[in-house]
């Protein structure tokens, strides 16, 4: 592969860090034209660091979506702050996503104030910005100039994929010489089964109000690819309690039923191919409090 690399050739890890809800995921999905984030409007909805691949010509971006930013109150969130501080420690460029607003939210100047170093390069990003006027976010602007380790600011909107372009180009411009880590037709280093279980529960998200998503996790236990049938696919999503698998499942498996349809709808796009998907509600107390059912199910 070395032999085979253009001179010049960049190639490195982008963390992507802001508060919940800014669009990190959006900007992931939108960069690689390719759904690998479950997305919300709901707080929170990222779990875990997502490894997305954009490969051109000359360069190799590795961006790091990672969950946002939050004061934790059980273990869980412990863990999703965790993956904030390894991505910061693997990156080799820092996008820092901001709202659109009129001065900077106090949460993301004391972020910057604790970690904004000068190496990794820190590139901001000013998201959501077809929400407001133009003129309405140059005092926001000012206000992070004082910032003097940030190498770029980039107003953008992530959802109307305006400003991308740009953005990219000031991350290139600090991202390091270097070989691919992957190769080139790969946009992702999670398995099949971790898009799946996302989709999930990004339909969780999409269908429930406030406690339920934060409540439920999902794990794919059995994932089949069947010659001249469907590929089979069993999954499980765990809740906390009783009254909230009986939820899930609604009267007569009809709640169930809608979140197993809307998902596999989805998954068969993801995958390109028919699937039969069986989704079953299984209740592990307390499971978000604790460490060991957390390390099983992947946090």
């Amino acid at each position: 592969m070395a032999d085979a690399t253009p001179q010049n050739f960049k190639t490195g890890y982008v963390a992507i860090v802001g508060q919940p809800n800014v669009g990190k995921s959006t900007l992931l999905n939108h960069f690689l034209n390719f759904k690998v984030a479950a997305v919300t409007p709901k707080p929170q909805t990222t779990r875990h660091q997502i490894r997305g691949i954009l490969n051109g010509e000359d360069h190799q971006i590795i961006f790091l979506d990672t969950p946002g930013i939050l004061e934790p109150r059980y273990k869980l969130q412990d863990a999703m702050l965790k993956a904030v501080h390894r991505a910061l420690k693997e990156a080799d460029v820092v996008l820092f996503v901001v709202e659109a607003a009129a001065e900077p939210h106090p949460k993301d100047v004391a972020f910057l104030e604790e970690f904004l170093k000068p190496k990794p390069p820190w590139v901001l990003a000013i998201n959501k910005m077809d929400t407001v006027k133009k003129h309405e976010v140059l005092p926001l602007i000012d206000a992070y100039r004082r910032f003097e380790a940030l190498r770029a600011i980039v107003p953008i909107s992530a959802l109307k994929f305006e400003g991308l372009e740009e953005l990219k180009q000031e991350i290139l411009a600090v991202l390091p010489e270097g070989p691919p880590f992957y190769p080139s037709d790969q946009i992702l280093d999670h398995p099949e089964r971790f898009l799946v279980s996302e989709l999930i529960r990004e339909k969780i998200f999409q269908q429930y109000g406030e406690e339920i998503p934060y409540s439920t996790t999902v794990m794919v236990e059995e994932f089949r690819e069947r010659e001249e049938q469907k590929d089979y696919i069993r999954a499980v999503i765990y809740v906390e309690r009783d009254s909230q698998k009986g939820i899930l499942i609604g009267r007569k498996g009809a709640a169930l039923k809608k979140i197993g349809q809307l998902a596999r709808e989805e998954i068969e796009l993801l995958l390109g191919r028919p699937v039969f998907l069986e989704l079953w509600v299984k209740v592990r107390e307390k499971w978000s409090q604790d460490e060991r059912m957390l390390r099983e199910f992947g946090y």
